[in-house]
C-alpha cells in the first residue's frame, strides 16, 4: 500500500484494531438476522510526509450511505460552536448578500443555517440523504454529491466561493489530493478556506484511539496539512486550536500566490509538533501498548462490577463508542444498553456489539450504578442534561484515556 498523499510505500503500522463493521452502520431489528460486514481497521504512518491513514479496504460510498445516522445538530455544544464560528468569519471576511459560501459535508444544516439567517448566499454539498433532507427543510440549498475535483470544476464554471468550509470532512476523504485540488478550483481569487479536523497531536497525547474508525481515512497534523496544501497550490496562512472532538485544529487556507501573510501561530504550532515528536517514528510505534492498556482496564472494571452485581450502562451511541466497544469485545452481558438523544439512532443497535439504543428516558426508568459516557468529548453537556440521575446515585464515567468517575 502507498501513502494516499505522497505515494511512498507504507511500512509502519501505527495501530491494529482487528476487524470491525463501519462505526456508523447502525443495525435495525431486521438487520440482526442478516450477515454483518467487517473490515480490517489497521492504521499506518508514512515516515516521509507523516500522514497517518487507514488501510484501504472499502469505498466512501459504502460508509456514507443514504440513511447515515450522524446528525451534527444533536449536540448543543457543537451548535454553539458553529454559531460562534459563523459570526466570527462573517465579520472577519465582511461577508454579505453579494458573497458566496460553500460548505462541504454540510450534514443537517447545523452551520449553514446561520448564513441563511444572515442573508448570505450559500450552498451545502452533502451526499447522505438523511441529513440533506433535514437541511433542505431549513431553507438551505443542497447538492447531493461527494465533493471531488471533477465536481468542483463543474461548479467553478458557474460561480466560485468567497469562503469554502469543511468541518470534520478532511479526514473523511479517501483521495485527499483530489479533494484539495477541488478546494483550489472552487475558491475565488482572494477567497478563504477553513477546515476543522481532530489534531493528531492531541490524539497521541491523550491516547484518543476511539476516534479511529473506517470513516476516518486520515489523521492529520498541521505539518502534513501544510504539505498537502502546498503540493496542490494552496497555503495555510493561519491556524486556531479548538476544544472540539478532544482537541481540533481550524486551518485557514488561501491560494499559494495570495498576498495574505502567514501568521506566527502557524510557525509556532509547527515547532510544537516537532518538539512533541510528531516527526519521529518511535512516537507512533508505542501507541498500540497504550491502547491495549485502556481496553484491559475497561474490561477489568466491567467484569468487577458484574461480579459485584452493579449495573453499568452507556450514554451516547457515538462512532467513537463503537470503536471502543468492538475492540474491547464488549457485548450486552457487560453493557445491556446505550442511551442517545438522536432519534435517528433510537430503536437501532450498535454495529458489531448489537447493544440496543434507547432514548435517555430509559435512564430515568431504570437505575444504573454507572453510566459510561462514550462520547467523552461532550461529557459535560451530557451530565448537565441529566443532573437528576446523580440524585439517584448513578455515577457518570469515561474510559479514555483512563477510567475516571466524573
Amino acid at each position: 500500500m502507498s501513502c494516499r498523499h505522497c505515494r511512498k510505500s507504507l511500512k509502519h503500522i501505527f495501530l491494529d484494531l482487528g476487524y470491525a463493521p463501519p462505526s456508523n452502520a447502525y443495525r435495525t431489528v431486521n438487520d440482526l438476522k442478516k450477515p454483518e460486514i467487517y473490515y480490517p481497521l489497521k492504521i499506518y504512518v508514512c515516515d516521509f510526509c507523516w500522514l497517518v491513514q487507514t488501510e484501504d479496504c472499502t469505498s466512501a460510498e459504502n460508509l456514507f450511505t443514504s440513511d447515515y445516522s450522524y446528525f451534527s445538530s444533536t449536540s448543543l455544544d457543537f451548535l454553539n460552536h458553529a454559531k460562534n464560528y459563523s459570526n466570527k468569519v462573517i465579520n472577519e471576511l465582511d461577508l454579505n448578500k453579494d458573497s458566496f459560501v460553500i460548505e462541504i459535508a454540510s450534514n443537517d444544516g447545523y452551520l449553514l443555517k446561520n448564513f441563511v439567517k444572515a442573508n448570505i448566499p450559500c450552498l451545502g454539498i452533502e451526499p447522505t440523504d438523511s441529513t440533506a433532507n433535514f437541511a433542505e427543510k431549513l431553507g438551505i440549498k443542497i447538492l447531493r454529491k461527494f465533493f471531488t475535483e471533477k465536481l468542483s470544476r463543474k461548479l467553478s464554471k458557474k460561480k466560485k466561493a468567497d469562503l469554502v468550509i469543511g468541518n470534520n470532512v478532511y479526514a473523511h476523504v479517501p483521495d485527499i489530493n483530489d479533494f484539495t485540488k477541488g478546494l483550489k478550483k472552487i475558491l475565488k481569487d482572494g477567497g478563504t478556506i477553513t477546515l476543522e479536523f481532530p489534531h493528531l497531536m492531541r490524539m497521541l497525547r491523550d491516547c484518543q484511539f476511539d476516534t479511529i474508525y473506517h470513516e476516518h481515512f486520515s489523521y492529520l497534523s498541521l505539518h502534513t496539512v501544510c504539505k498537502i496544501f502546498q503540493a496542490n497550490g494552496l497555503r495555510v496562512f493561519n491556524v486556531e486550536e479548538l476544544p472540539t472532538h478532544g482537541g481540533s485544529l481550524r486551518v485557514y487556507g488561501c491560494h499559494d500566490e495570495d498576498l495574505k501573510k502567514t501568521t506566527n501561530k502557524v510557525k509556532k504550532l509547527l515547532k510544537i509538533e516537532i518538539s512533541r515528536g510528531m516527526q519521529k517514528l518511535e512516537t507512533y510505534l508505542n501507541f498500540q501498548k497504550r491502547v491495549n492498556k485502556i481496553k484491559n482496564n475497561l474490561l477489568n472494571f466491567l467484569i468487577t462490577q458484574k461480579i459485584k452485581k452493579k449495573r453499568v450502562v452507556a450514554y451516547g451511541a457515538a462512532a467513537k463508542g463503537n470503536t471502543l466497544l468492538n475492540y474491547s469485545g464488549i457485548k450486552t452481558d457487560l453493557i445491556p444498553y446505550v442511551c442517545d438523544a438522536a432519534v435517528s439512532k433510537q430503536g437501532k443497535y450498535m454495529p458489531g456489539s448489537h447493544i440496543p439504543i434507547f432514548s435517555p428516558d430509559k435512564l430515568r426508568e431504570e437505575k444504573a450504578d454507572y453510566i459510561l459516557i462514550l462520547p467523552w468529548n461532550i461529557a459535560s453537556e451530557i451530565i448537565e442534561k441529566n443532573l437528576k440521575l446523580e440524585k439517584n446515585n448513578s455515577k457518570f464515567m469515561i474510559a479514555v484515556p483512563d477510567i475516571k468517575i466524573l
